[in-house]
């Protein structure tokens, strides 16, 4: 008789579906994984890519606002830029935010 209390439902029963309780907490780590993880792995990805092939007389700009044009490629990382009034700076490639080739042919 007690086999057909507990089959049935009956007694004590904490939790529920064990199941049930682990379904939300999965949707979230997915939702997490496909809306923030996986953009932000892709353009990391992406923007490694552009570093990489970076060349001389490329237009930069560069994660501190400066604009500037490749001049010359260092082997330690590192690239010389010229700025418009004509000076030139030592940056990191890892300091290049993005092309800047459609901004700076633009007229003012």
């Amino acid at each position: 008789m007690n086999n057909l209390v507990i089959l049935m439902g009956g007694g004590a029963q904490q939790g529920g579906n064990p199941i049930a309780q682990i379904i939300p907490l999965v949707l979230i780590v997915v939702v997490f994984y496909f809306f923030m993880i996986r953009p932000q792995m892709k353009k990391a990805k992406e923007t490694k890519k552009y570093i990489e092939a970076l060349k001389v007389n490329d237009k930069i700009l560069t994660i501190g606002g400066i604009y500037g044009t490749i001049t010359k490629l260092n082997d330690d990382g590192t690239i010389i830029i010229a700025v418009e009034d004509g000076s030139k700076m030592k940056i990191s490639k890892n300091a290049v935010s993005q092309d800047a080739t459609s901004t700076l042919n633009q007229t003012v």
